[in-house]
């Protein structure tokens, strides 16, 4: 039982993870020092100009689709005779809850309204409406991805460093690893 729960609570931290990951990429965190005034109305719907522009909903779309369907291989791994009904469950979850990546536009809205003047916003809007913003929403996402994965290789190469270095050291201290 609890081997489990460490499963089910390690398949949602991913899922988590993925969703933090794709918010990083568009560049959207949650406030670490919101203004001290709420933001205005009209800042707020500069705001989600600016991050409907970015794909904020088209980026978290799969990531509502994929947590569905984590949870649906979670229930599935300990309830498989019910696949048949796990099954219909999942598509009637998949109506329910797809969508919601709408509520993440909302969300985004207000820290970039928390983190901007208004007339910051309004430079903000200017930018991604133009030709070079319209191509770092394209290209933004792709360069993400390729720094993730030279990130992923350099700490691979660092850590065949580290264990070899670990090896040398060890071995100077009379053990052999």
């Amino acid at each position: 039982m609890i081997a489990r729960l460490a499963l089910r609570h390690d398949m949602l931290r991913k899922a988590g993870m993925a969703a933090l990951v794709a918010l990083a990429a568009i560049g959207i965190t949650a406030p670490a020092h919101a203004q001290n005034q709420q933001p205005s109305a009209n800042a707020i719907l500069i705001a989600k100009q600016i991050v409907q522009l970015k794909g904020v909903q088209q980026m978290m779309n799969p990531i509502a689709i994929g947590v569905v369907e984590k949870v649906k291989g979670i229930v599935m791994q300990s309830n498989f005779m019910w696949a048949k009904d796990i099954n219909e469950v999942t598509a009637q979850m998949h109506k329910e809850f797809d969508g919601r990546s709408g509520e993440m536009v909302d969300a985004a809205a207000r820290a970039y309204a928390a983190h901007f003047t208004e007339p910051e916003l309004k430079q903000i809007l200017t930018f991604y409406q133009s030709p070079v913003g319209q191509k770092m929403v394209v290209e933004e996402p792709k360069a993400i991805e390729d720094s993730m994965h030279g990130a992923a290789e350099w700490a691979d190469n660092l850590s065949v460093d580290v264990m070899n270095r670990m090896r040398a050291e060890m071995k100077k201290r009379g053990h052999d690893m």
